[in-house]
């Protein structure tokens, strides 16, 4: 979800219109991926490196954060939309943690589509973090070098829960016209097909996410085959 402050600039507005106006672009998109019965929707909401951001714009997006949740959660809870968290929850400030894990555990029994929300999320520092408790597993002797597989790596990241679910992401959708990963999914994305479009955030609509869906459709996907090994 790239292009919320640039959305704004370009219109002469500050920062925190773009910012919910990125809230309904993301409702948006929510509703869209239930009604076209995708199984499962990850969002990139903060990065570990937006810490870095002005100190104000950081508390706005905290703030606007929590509120949404609390606003969103009987509309979500109606669709019977699960809600899941990634990253690094415990740099969040004390009420948001509370108020995600009042959210998650409303919507643990849901069995429509799951909204994965990475915040406060970096893929090299979950990567890590899951090598850690790996090698740890192997210092312990409860875990030889030769089991690691990149299934048990995977089980390791904080997306275990997402991609034991439903599989890894297929298709991975940025706007803005930036075209790189941005420290996101970086081992969960390995044979994920990339969409990217010029569009900012909160300009992304049904026709846009319709347009990258039927791109992706016609696309072939060989994980390293030729075309008539499939």
């Amino acid at each position: 979800m790239d292009g919320n402050s640039r959305w704004a600039e370009s219109r002469g507005l500050p920062a925190w219109v773009g910012h919910e106006r990125g809230v309904a672009a993301l409702r948006a998109a929510v509703i869209a991926a239930r009604d076209w019965g995708i199984p499962a929707l990850t969002v990139y909401a903060f990065s570990l490196e937006n810490w870095q951001r002005d100190r104000s714009e950081v508390t706005f997006l905290m703030n606007l954060f929590q509120s949404a949740l609390q606003q969103q959660l009987p509309e979500l809870q109606r669709n019977g939309v699960r809600l899941h968290f990634m990253g690094q929850l415990e740099l969040l400030p004390p009420g948001l943690q509370q108020r995600i894990a009042a959210c998650s555990a409303a919507t643990a029994g849901n069995s429509g589509l799951l909204l994965n929300v990475a915040v406060s999320y970096s893929a090299q520092h979950d990567m890590v973090g899951a090598v850690q408790r790996l090698a740890q597993l192997v210092q312990e002797g409860s875990l030889a070098p030769e089991q690691i597989t990149p299934a048990l790596i995977s089980q390791a990241l904080s997306s275990a829960a997402v991609t034991a679910a439903v599989g890894p992401p297929d298709l991975l959708i940025r706007t803005s016209g930036e075209q790189r990963l941005s420290n996101f999914m970086l081992f969960e994305a390995a044979y994920t097909e990339l969409c990217f479009l010029d569009c900012l955030w909160p300009d992304f609509d049904k026709q846009q996410f319709e347009a990258a869906l039927q791109q992706y459709a016609q696309r072939q996907r060989r994980y390293g085959k030729r075309r008539q090994q499939q």
